[in-house]
């Protein structure tokens, strides 16, 4: 039987992103970024990069700390409490996959343990999924190289990267290319996201043959093997996320009045209370038990990691809906810090695979 109470290094790791959310990011400096022309933060990525969370993926041997995911995870629910912005997901994904792929340098890995070197992935694109279905891109052969073509969308934090691990189909088979971004045309897209996604353009992008990473047409499991991973830690920032704005509920429902008692005393307030702690409580417990059995290599991690995943998509938007139910027209100031869940809740339910996705990954797997 699995133990899934805190450990004391755990405890440590989730109290000192605490107390550096609560030092450089309050919500205030959430909405400044969010707003801000490139929705990111150079200092505040460099500042974590200090205290060493972005090299809590990379192997101890190349400048890292190496932490098991479920330490990993303490980190993230910590920023996902404070709705905190950052490439750190994104880069994470990138150690992963070259990690699965045997391709890194030590060279590249330490300049991202350092936060001097930010690479993410483009996956997807305008046809937008998770599978390798929804994969058009491709890269064709040439005299010393590959030429790439195709557009990405929806890949995070493209516009501030410095290289991208383009995902492609070749002749012969899914395969990853690192591509510098100063070669691409970038484009931010637009809506109410939580955090930057861009389209790339990859039309015409011819990079040399040293620009395939591992072995050509055999990346697509090393892709999922990766996704379970950052999958997993993505499910703890929702955890994170979905408990921040059940304790907002818990406390405004305790202090707000209406007709000279608080609303908590309410028995429809009480009902959007307790709907917002058993979608919280589902999230942990289905989260916790991914991350135990990736972490420990068992058979059924991918089952694990995709019955998370499908949870927590529908139940972080859900106990957000509670939240504002339970704030009514507070909850819509944009200074108050609920909106910066809310619209998190939105994007991240789609982001490595929404609830259909996760659910016919899940049915394929059992056989159904």
């Amino acid at each position: 039987m699995v133990d899934l109470a805190y450990t004391e290094t755990q405890r440590m790791l989730m109290d000192v992103t605490r107390e550096f959310i609560a030092r450089e990011i309050p919500k205030h400096r959430v909405r400044e970024i969010d707003d801000g022309l490139e929705g990111f933060s150079a200092e505040l990525w460099a500042k974590m990069a200090q205290i060493g969370l972005p090299g809590m993926a990379v192997r101890e041997s190349y400048g890292g700390t190496a932490s098991s995911l479920m330490d990993y995870a303490m980190v993230f629910e910590a920023l996902g409490e404070g709705a905190v912005p950052s490439p750190l997901l994104s880069s994470a994904f990138a150690v992963y996959l070259l990690d699965e792929l045997g391709a890194g340098t030590p060279g590249l890995f330490e300049k991202i343990a350092r936060g001097d070197q930010l690479v993410v992935v483009a996956l997807t694109e305008v046809d937008y999924g998770w599978g390798i279905g929804n994969l058009a891109t491709y890269a064709e052969a040439v005299r010393g190289g590959f030429s790439l073509r195709g557009t990405k969308a929806f890949v995070p934090y493209a516009h501030v990267a410095d290289e991208l691990l383009v995902v492609a189909n070749t002749a012969a088979g899914v395969s990853v290319f690192r591509v510098p971004t100063n070669e691409l045309e970038i484009r931010r897209q637009s809506g109410w996201l939580g955090e930057p996604v861009c389209e790339v353009d990859l039309a015409g992008v011819t990079i040399p043959r040293v620009g395939l990473v591992g072995e050509q047409g055999a990346a697509w499991p090393a892709i999922e093997r990766s996704m379970d991973k950052v999958a997993a830690l993505l499910c703890a920032y929702m955890l994170g996320g979905a408990q921040r704005v059940t304790d907002m509920a818990i406390d405004y429902s305790k202090t707000r009045q209406a007709f000279g008692v608080p609303i908590g005393t309410f028995q429809r307030v009480q009902d959007l209370v307790v709907s917002a702690l058993n979608d919280s409580d589902a999230i942990r417990w289905s989260t916790y038990e991914a991350l135990w059995k990736l972490d420990e290599s068992r058979s059924d991690a991918s089952l694990a990691v995709s019955m998370a995943k499908a949870i927590a998509s529908e139940a972080f938007p859900r106990a957000c809906e509670s939240a504002h139910y339970v704030h009514a027209g507070i909850g819509m100031d944009l200074d108050y810090g609920l909106t910066h869940h809310t619209k998190r809740s939105r994007f991240y339910s789609l982001h490595l695979g929404d609830v259909n996705h996760h659910k016919q990954r899940m049915a394929q797997m059992l056989g159904l």
